[in-house]
């Protein structure tokens, strides 16, 4: 019972979040703020979660290890994004969106946030069951740490490998095949999503499975972090929007270089 009503209180949290980071985006005119508001939303309820007394007891150290971990997630990412969406009008793939919807716009852009902050829920709840896996600290929680460590690293160094590229005047209108971007389209993506793979292996003992069945239940947060970067708001509009911009340049960057996950690029065939 404590479980299920940890999981309401998450969602209204995360509706009221979402709820706010409609009226910002309708304040502003500026729907980056949508995913800055999103990352910190995401963040904090998780680390909230994690430390949640289940038992009207001191939270346990594997409650903080993971509330540490998903902070510094967010904060990194959060910042990251907020400073790109203070040096932008409006994000294009929001942008968009709003332009297909025409006079419905806002009203369908509250609508969309409210199923955003309903589809995090698997995110929150698999932090929340991770944080309370009932056993010792163990190998399981150091290979989870450092799944999202490196996670949080990758993303952070292709975050800044792109700013930089960009940052050059000789690469303006000139698509980014740098580091780890050579080996995929999307490094800061693929990094995004390793880090969610931390929160099974720090839930699911290979000791006992069963003997937390909850632990089963982070299991569609990866899932569903790949879903939604590779077929819903991260690559399709990205790749669509790279396309209008940078025309057949990105299109030879997409013959040679692996979509998602990071791997050597193809070399073109001889004619």
């Amino acid at each position: 019972m404590a479980f299920v009503v940890a999981l309401v209180l998450m969602a209204a949290a995360f509706a009221v979040c979402m709820a706010g980071a409609w009226l910002v985006q309708q304040r502003t005119g500026n729907s980056g703020w949508v995913d800055t508001i999103w990352t910190f939303s995401l963040g904090g309820i998780g680390a909230a979660g994690a430390l949640w007394p289940l038992q009207a007891s001191a939270p346990m150290p594997r409650q903080w290890l993971v509330a540490a971990l998903i902070a510094l997630w967010a904060l990194r990412l959060g910042r990251h994004i907020a400073q790109r969406s203070a040096g932008i009008a409006d994000d294009p793939r929001y942008a968009r969106f709003a332009a297909d919807w025409g006079a419905e716009a806002p009203r369908r852009m509250f609508v969309f946030l409210q199923n955003q902050a309903l589809g995090s829920l698997p995110l929150v709840f698999a932090i929340f069951v991770a944080a309370h896996a009932p056993r010792p600290l163990d190998a399981q929680d150091l290979l989870g740490a450092l799944l999202l460590a490196a996670g949080i690293a990758g993303e952070a160094v292709a975050d800044t490998q792109l700013k930089r590229f960009r940052s050059a005047a000789a690469n303006r209108g000139r698509v980014c095949d740098a580091g780890l971007w050579r080996l995929s389209r999307h490094p800061n993506y693929f990094f995004q999503w390793l880090g969610w793979l931390a929160y099974p292996v720090m839930a699911i003992s290979l000791a006992d499975p069963l003997g937390y069945p909850w632990g089963f239940a982070t299991l569609p947060a990866p899932l569903i972090m790949y879903w939604i970067l590779v077929h819903v708001t991260g690559i399709p509009p990205l790749e669509e929007q790279m396309l209008h911009s940078r025309g057949d340049a990105y299109r030879a960057y997409q013959a040679r270089t692996s979509r998602f996950f990071p791997w050597s690029p193809r070399v073109a065939a001889d004619r």
